[in-house]
């Protein structure tokens, strides 16, 4: 399914033009519409840094990108078409940490996350929550949920939902999990959503969710936030301690960033950056993504290159602890 949006990242570098570009190329450039594939499913977390950019790209007019929705297979589908796409800066994947997961999840993948790729910039942070359904599960803070675990897992396993074998959901929960000394089953469902309807149903007990699958029932008084698993709170919940304040270490940060294939030209990766950048420093797009629970974040394409180094073995870790596998 393809569905038209604009992107300020890709466009900005059109109004530039791009040097290391063949001459007849570099003064029009982009000569057709730019690709940003999102490995998800429509209607997913990741379509909504694209709906941002559309937004700000048409107050100005820039020319159009078509995002391109090619989920299945854990997003690895999505990533193997870029990675192996032309690299003249006309395809973008917008990368997750979930990415990064697949390394360690999959026996053997179509592509190489770190030699097909090309960093451009990180573009935001975004946390997952803890929430429990407060008729089910009556505790009011984080140290009350912690003791109820333990006292409950003396005698019989809570049940946890996840949006499927090491997704997020899954690696938060499995975290948490091995930290306070429990063991809970896990429930994996075809995604977030029917996670959530689970927990609001009592089939679950335990839920640890992105922000933005859970928010309206956390606000609507259905579920209860009682942690984040970022290392700093959320500033749209501000009252919700990090996870990380009762059990030090604890941090799963879900990211998001921009990624081209392989051998685009420096340029290219530059001027993109710089538009990414430019981008996120937009009052309404800030807000937005706020409003969403996501942090912005962007680095520079040196910065994110280190980061996604520093993300391989963390990610690796918490799918061992997990025990999460996918043939």
């Amino acid at each position: 399914m393809k569905r038209r949006f604009v992107m300020a990242t890709a466009l900005a570098a059109a109004s530039l033009g791009v040097a290391s570009l063949p001459a007849a190329q570099a003064q029009d450039y982009p000569t057709k519409p730019i690709r940003l594939i999102i490995a998800t499913a429509p209607g997913g977390l990741m379509d909504i840094p694209g709906r941002l950019y559309s937004e700000f790209a048409d107050r100005s007019n820039w020319q159009r990108v078509l995002v391109e929705n090619r989920g299945g297979a854990g997003g690895n589908i999505g990533v193997e078409a870029v990675a192996k796409a032309a690299p003249d800066g006309y395809t973008l994947l917008m990368a997750t940490s979930s990415h990064v997961t697949n390394r360690t999840l999959y026996k053997s993948l179509p592509y190489d996350f770190v030699q097909d790729l090309s960093p451009v910039s990180r573009v935001a942070f975004i946390p997952n929550m803890l929430v429990v359904n407060p008729a089910n599960v009556r505790v009011n803070t984080l140290a009350e949920f912690i003791k109820y675990v333990k006292d409950t897992g003396a005698k019989a396993r809570l049940n946890y939902g996840t949006g499927g074998n090491g997704t997020s959901h899954h690696l938060a929960t499995a975290l948490f999990a091995s930290m306070v000394g429990v063991d809970m089953e896990h429930v994996p469902y075809k995604g977030g959503a029917p996670a959530a309807a689970a927990l609001l149903g009592g089939q679950v007990q335990v839920l640890f969710a992105p922000l933005v699958e859970v928010q309206s029932f956390v606000e609507a008084g259905k579920l209860k936030g009682l942690g984040v698993t970022t290392r700093e709170r959320s500033p749209l919940y501000p009252a919700v301690p990090a996870i990380g304040e009762a059990l030090p270490g604890y941090e799963v940060a879900l990211w998001n960033g921009i990624m081209l294939p392989a051998g685009t030209p420096a340029d290219v990766v530059g001027k993109l950056n710089t538009a990414i950048v430019k981008a996120l420093a937009q009052a309404d797009i800030k807000q937005r993504l706020a409003e969403q629970g996501s942090n912005p974040a962007p680095n520079s394409p040196a910065e994110f290159r280190q980061f996604i180094a520093g993300e391989l073995g963390k990610w690796a870790k918490l799918v061992q602890i997990s025990g999460a596998k996918v043939d």
